[in-house]
This record gives C-alpha cells, structure tokens and sequence, in this order.
C-alpha cells in the first residue's frame, strides 16, 4: 500500500489498471461505449474475485513470490482470463493496495474521531487501537503489501499513510501534554507508532486467547508509558 499514485484516479481523471481493463473488455465485447450494465458488473465480480485471490497468494507466498499464475489458479481461471484485467502482478499489487489503504484511512478516521479523543487515557486507548489492530487482522494482505514489495506506488501512499497516522497521535498528544515542547511530542509520538507496529507483528503472527494476550499487553506497555507523561484531563 507506475507513475500514478494509489487511490487518486478519480481525481486525475483517470482509471486504475482494472477500471480500464474492465471498460476495455466490456466495450469490446459489445462494440458499444456504453456496455451493458449486467455484462460490466461481470467484470467488476471477477475484479473482486481475482483481488481476493491476489490477496491471500500475497500472504502465504510473500508479494516477491507470488506469480500471475499462482494468482489465477487461486480464482480458479486461465492466466488469459486474468490478463484482461491486469497487466501483471505489479497492477494487481497497486490495485489491492490502493483499496486496502483507503479502507485504512477510512478506519484511522473513524477511530480518531472526536467522540473517542475525549475518553480518559485507558478507554482511548481502547477506542484507537481496537479498530486498527481489527482492520489489520482482518485484512492480513494490507501488511503483506505495505512491507517488502519495493512497488514504488504503494510505498509512496504507506509513507503518506505513516505520516497522517503520525500527525493524529501528535495531536492527541498535545491535548493531553500541552506543557510539552514539541521535539517532546514529536519523540514520544515516533515511539508510540513504533511500540504499535513492534506489537502488531507479534498479534498477527497469533489468534485467539494468544492474540488477545498480545494486544492487552501492548494496551498495558502505552497506558503505563504514557500515564507520566498526562497532565490534563481530556478536552472537552
């Protein structure tokens, strides 16, 4: 999470490789530049079903070890089938990506809100990390592709990523610490970020009672690094 980047088509006025793709197949098969709705919707299934694949190749393989192939046969299609709507397995990659990174900015927000940034300290925490180590484990193909793939696009839009998510505890932290100097919060906000993704590996490498164990104990090391740290209630 090619020279465009992730999650910005639309305002470019361009379409992503699949959006193209499935324009370019259904136009053709119709001789019309309005195809069908039933025929476009086909396309946006298999869209789905060859992203869904893609995604769980990408988690047991790694994204330099998987192939079109492999890909294809997961969706239970012909490498040929696949090729009408991705390139290679760099546009599937951006396309995955560029999905999963918008559910991520979507999940950050609403995790964030205004409403959570009033709670005291440990029922923040709760609100925060809760939905963000939920996304994560349910989408473990976001952390696959965020981590190693090397494809520029999605590197440039999980830096943005690191970075909004950056500013978010910066500005929590500076409601609760407004005494502290800013290279304060900036430190103290690089290591909260870094405790969080330490601890994600170790939840997502573990399920159930394990899991559960894992993210308490990384509620536990926050609450106890930053309760020093407090000295002002919540705003209001």
């Amino acid at each position: 999470m090619p020279g465009t980047r992730m999650g910005k088509n639309s305002e470019k006025g361009t379409k992503s490789p699949a959006a193209a793709a499935t324009a370019t197949t259904t136009a053709a098969d119709t001789g019309t530049a309005a195809p069908p709705r039933r025929r476009q919707a086909r396309g946006e299934r298999r869209i789905s079903q060859l992203l869904a694949a893609a995604a769980g190749v990408f988690c047991r393989t790694g994204y330099a070890s998987a192939s079109t192939n492999a890909i294809a046969r997961e969706a239970g299609v012909s490498p040929g089938t696949l090729y009408q709507y991705f390139p290679n397995k760099e546009a599937i990659a951006i396309e995955l990506g560029g999905q999963l990174l918008q559910r991520a900015h979507e999940t950050h927000g609403q995790a964030f809100s205004p409403e959570n940034l009033q709670r005291p300290l440990p029922e923040l925490l709760d609100a925060v990390l809760d939905p963000v180590i939920a996304f994560n484990c349910e989408n473990p193909a976001f952390w696959a592709l965020m981590h190693g793939t090397g494809v520029p696009g999605i590197a440039q839009e999980h830096e943005e990523l690191h970075t909004g998510l950056l500013t978010r505890i910066e500005t929590v932290l500076r409601d609760f610490c407004p005494q502290a100097a800013a290279h304060e919060i900036t430190h103290t906000s690089n290591m909260i970020l870094g405790i969080f993704k330490s601890s994600l590996d170790l939840i997502l490498a573990h399920e159930g009672d394990e899991r559960a164990a894992y993210t308490a104990e990384l509620k536990t090391v926050l609450l106890r690094y930053l309760e020093p740290m407090i000295t002002t209630a919540p705003p209001h």
